[in-house]
C-alpha cells in the first residue's frame, strides 16, 4: 500500500476534479448540434457537436482560455463565465450544479438552477398542449419541466423539493404517487431496466452513482431489481392512473427528443379514450 501524505491529497483531488471537468465539458459539447444554437452548417465536421471555438464564441470567452479549461489546466473560472458556458451547452439544472462543483465554484442558488436545457419554446409548447400533461426529463429521470396538467395529474409536483424531482425517486419512494399508478408492479421493473440501459453512457458520473446509491439504500424493491442487471430501452407506450377526483385515466405517450444527440426528452400524455379526454380539466387557474 502506498502512503499518500495528507498534505498532498487536496492537490491530487484538485487535479482529478480538473480532469473530470474537461471530460464533462467535452461530452456535453459533443451532444449539441450547430442547428440547436443557431449556427450555420459550414463544411464537413470531423467530430459531432460544437467545436471549441464555437462554444467559446457563444459563451463570450477566449478560445485559448476555454481550450485550457477543457484540458484541465489550473485556471480560475468566475461564476458568471461558468453560467455562460452552462447556457451555451444547455445544461440541465443538475448538470449546472455539477459544472460548478467540478470548477470549485460555490453552488449556484436554487433560482439559478433553471437553466437553458428547457428553452422558452419548449415551455411554450407545454403550455399550448394543455390540458394534456407534458414533462421534460433527462436520461437520469430528473424532472426538468412540466405543465399544469401534469401537476394536476400527479398531485402537486410543485411542492416536491428540487432534489427529489426525479420520476424514478417519486415512483419508488412516494407512496401517494404509487397509489395513482395502476400498473405500478408491471411498470417499475421496466423503468429500472431502462434506467440501467441509459446509465451505460454515464457510469462514471457522480450524480448517477449517487442516485443509485440512494435508491438501493431506501428502496428494497429497487435494490432487488438492480441486482438482476436487466436492461430494456423500450418505452412504455400506455399508462393508467387513478386520480382522486377524476377516477380512471388512460394515456398514450409520444416521446420527442430535442436534438439528434440530445438526452432531453419531452413526453406528451395523450388521452387513450374519449372517457379520459372528457375528464381532463378545461383550465388550471
Amino acid at each position: 500500500m502506498v502512503f499518500v501524505p495528507s498534505a498532498v491529497e487536496p492537490a491530487l483531488q484538485h487535479r482529478l476534479r480538473r480532469s473530470e471537468l474537461g471530460a464533462f465539458l467535452r461530452s456535453r459539447r459533443a451532444r449539441i448540434t450547430p442547428e440547436q444554437v443557431g449556427l450555420p452548417l459550414s463544411g464537413r465536421r470531423r467530430t459531432p457537436g460544437l467545436r471549441r471555438e464555437e462554444v467559446a464564441q457563444l459563451a463570450g470567452v477566449g478560445v485559448t482560455w476555454y481550450t485550457w479549461l477543457e484540458q484541465g489546466r489550473d485556471i480560475n473560472a468566475s461564476e458568471q463565465v461558468l453560467g455562460a458556458i452552462s447556457r451555451t451547452l444547455r445544461l440541465d439544472p443538475h448538470e449546472h450544479v455539477h459544472l460548478f462543483t467540478l470548477a470549485g465554484a460555490p453552488e449556484p442558488p436554487t433560482e439559478e438552477k433553471e437553466c437553458s436545457a428547457v428553452t422558452e419554446s419548449m415551455r411554450a409548447m407545454m403550455t399550448k398542449l394543455e390540458p394534456f400533461p407534458v414533462t421534460i426529463r433527462n436520461a437520469r429521470c430528473d424532472l426538468l419541466g412540466y405543465n399544469r396538467a401534469y401537476n394536476w395529474l400527479m398531485g402537486d409536483v410543485d411542492s416536491i423539493p428540487f432534489e427529489d424531482r426525479n420520476t424514478l425517486v417519486q415512483c419508488l419512494l412516494n407512496p401517494e404517487l404509487r397509489e395513482r399508478l395502476l400498473d405500478w408492479e408491471q411498470n417499475v421493473p421496466r423503468s429500472v431496466a431502462s434506467f440501467r440501459a441509459a446509465m451505460a453512457e454515464h457510469v462514471g458520473e457522480p450524480a448517477w452513482k449517487a442516485l443509485v446509491k440512494r435508491l438501493k439504500a431506501e428502496s428494497p424493491i429497487f435494490a432487488d431489481l438492480w441486482s438482476r442487471h436487466d436492461v430494456n430501452s423500450a418505452a412504455i407506450p400506455i399508462k393508467r392512473y387513478r386520480h382522486p377526483e377524476a377516477g380512471l385515466l388512460t394515456f398514450r405517450f409520444t416521446y420527442l427528443y430535442t436534438g439528434r444527440r440530445s438526452e432531453i426528452l419531452m413526453s406528451t400524455y395523450t388521452p387513450a379514450d374519449e372517457e379520459t379526454a372528457a375528464k381532463l380539466p378545461a383550465s388550471f387557474d
